[in-house]
């Protein structure tokens, strides 16, 4: 049982450091509505989906006015499609994407994730044929998130889909360049992508996790940035320990939440993830906390260093405050969500390479960019390919969610809206790597894989 003295704590924070849960997400298996027969497939998922989670947003309204606590988001996740479709063609695929969003819409819910598949290996029937589907899926629907897990430390870097998702990713830009190519904002491409995530686009439910589930994602950059710049002038110890102590504080909220959640909704509850997730307001910003820290601009000289003693005090703190921590755990670097991001990318001092650096010591990889519209997909690919390099080698998750915005370039801005935010069209590098992605085959995992 949780003390609510705890909780109490925190109202300052709520009501002045923007702390909130960023998401309620109720994963739901779908291995229950396999049929060889499509519509009876999409009409059991249909139901799944309602009955399972038809209480889920007025729960989470009924906690947010017990508890005084802001949930942002209600959201679901469901098994990879790609396993319980396997046997559709891409029109199928495309049929099941308007089936889970007649479900968002039924429901109120914001978003659905689980227009999935695993591909580091190689690829099944369903695999290749929901992939070659999400341009046309993401197009024609709102809350459908589709990610793609094209690598893992045991199994090495599968490059003829890290090749074919730059291409995907260009189809999708240009299948919704009306709106700033912004179907490339709810595709993600994984390497070791974790299946209790509860943050978008990247939330799927994971096929060793129960029927059904609630899982947390908690937030709150303004109120780490507050307690930094509090702290004042003291050495890194004391600053790791200030970190430690309101991120304990955090992940309190969302253990409550999520308990509450689970027992109210009759389901499991699993995890919390304790990521400092940014929005575009004022005060509510990871490059705002860096910049407490003493960087006069996020992504400067010592951004890194900083982002990597920040990563790892929010999970020390964390793991402490919550019976089960999973998904990211961490701290978001995604561009177009975060102002003190999106004015250090306008200055010209956060670069892609100094995100691509930064990724190495954060919670997940290149987030939210906006690139050119005219970039190459395989200029696409290559950016996927050295950051996806980076999570195989060190065994984390890292993830690539570029968009090139569709009849824009470098000085313009691609507007997405909500949470999602804007961002500054960013440089790329002019010189080709066609030759290189090209090659195709497998990366092999390295040799620290072999750990049996």
């Amino acid at each position: 049982m949780l003390n609510t003295r705890d909780i109490l704590e925190t109202i300052k924070m709520i009501r002045e450091e923007n702390l909130d849960i960023r998401t309620v997400t109720m994963g739901i298996s779908l291995f229950d509505c396999i049929s060889d027969d499509p519509a009876r497939l999409e009409a059991k998922i249909y139901d799944k989906i309602t009955k399972s989670a038809e209480r889920l947003v007025s729960v989470c309204e009924s906690l947010e006015k017990t508890y005084g606590i802001p949930i942002v988001n209600k959201r679901i996740s469901v098994t990879p499609l790609s396993y319980i479709g396997a046997g559709l063609s891409p029109d199928g695929f495309v049929r099941l994407a308007h089936t889970l969003q007649r479900a968002a819409d039924t429901l109120g819910v914001n978003f659905i994730g689980g227009y999935s598949a695993h591909v580091q290996k190689g690829a099944i029937k369903g695999a290749v044929n929901l992939i070659e589907s999400i341009p046309q899926a993401l197009s024609e629907t709102r809350s459908i998130c589709s990610s793609i897990n094209v690598a893992s430390t045991k199994a090495g870097i599968n490059m003829d889909y890290v090749k074919r998702m730059g291409e995907i990713i260009k189809e999708t830009a240009y299948l919704t360049r009306d709106r700033d190519s912004i179907g490339c904002a709810k595709l993600v491409v994984f390497a070791n992508i974790p299946e209790d995530n509860p943050f978008m686009a990247g939330a799927l439910h994971g096929i060793g996790e129960p029927d059904t589930v609630i899982n947390v994602g908690v937030s709150g950059p303004g109120v780490v940035a507050a307690a930094i710049k509090s702290a004042g002038n003291c050495d890194f110890s004391a600053l790791a320990d200030t970190v430690k102590k309101i991120s304990f504080k955090i992940t309190r909220v969302g253990q409550l939440i999520a308990a509450e959640a689970a027992r109210m909704l009759g389901t499991p509850y699993g995890i919390v993830d304790l990521s400092l997730a940014p929005t575009p307001a004022k005060g509510d910003s990871v490059a705002e906390i860096l910049e407490n820290m003493g960087l006069e601009r996020a992504g400067t000289h010592g951004t890194t260093a900083a982002l990597a003693l920040l990563n790892d005090a929010v999970k020390k703190g964390g793991v402490m405050a919550s019976s089960h921590v999973g998904g990211l755990s961490g701290a978001f670097i995604p561009v177009s969500e975060d102002r003190g991001m999106i004015e250090a990318a306008n200055a010209g001092v956060l670069t892609l390479d100094k995100l691509e650096a930064m990724t190495a010591v954060c919670s997940v990889g290149l987030d939210m960019i906006a690139i050119p519209g005219d970039t190459s997909a395989a200029t696409i690919s290559g950016i996927i390919a050295d950051e996806i390099s980076i999570g195989v080698v060190n065994t984390k998750t890292t993830a690539v969610r570029v968009i090139p915005v569709w009849g824009k370039g470098v000085g313009e801005v691609a507007e997405f809206g909500g949470l999602l935010g804007y961002a500054p069209i960013m440089p790329i590098k002019g010189e080709s790597c066609d030759a290189f992605i090209s090659r195709g085959g497998r990366i092999p995992a390295p040799i620290h894989s072999l750990k049996n």
